[in-house]
């Protein structure tokens, strides 16, 4: 372990954390991922298919809202951009 803390909470804490962070890193990835996949689906894709994978990347970012990984305003920055992308291309 390469942590410093001598009590064991801390040392506890510190693991708690690496986990933690590993998980948010892991959604967030996912998020950015189903969003590139979204821009490059943009242009040859149908208008059906783009509405379906832009409601689950919505879900997606309220529920990493909900568990702290994005801030509120962040998430619907990014979904205002990605609707305003999806009716540009009707």
């Amino acid at each position: 372990m390469l942590c410093m803390a001598n009590i064991k909470s801390a040392k506890k804490r510190i693991v708690q954390n690496i986990k933690r962070s590993e998980i948010n890193k892991f959604r967030k990835s996912r998020i950015k991922s189903s969003i590139k996949r979204l821009h490059s689906s943009s242009k040859n894709g149908s208008k059906d298919d783009l509405s379906r994978n832009f409601l689950k990347i919505e879900s997606e970012l309220a529920k990493a809202v909900g568990k702290g990984v994005f801030k509120k305003n962040t998430a619907a920055r990014l979904v205002s951009r990605l609707s305003k992308k999806i009716k540009s291309t009707s």
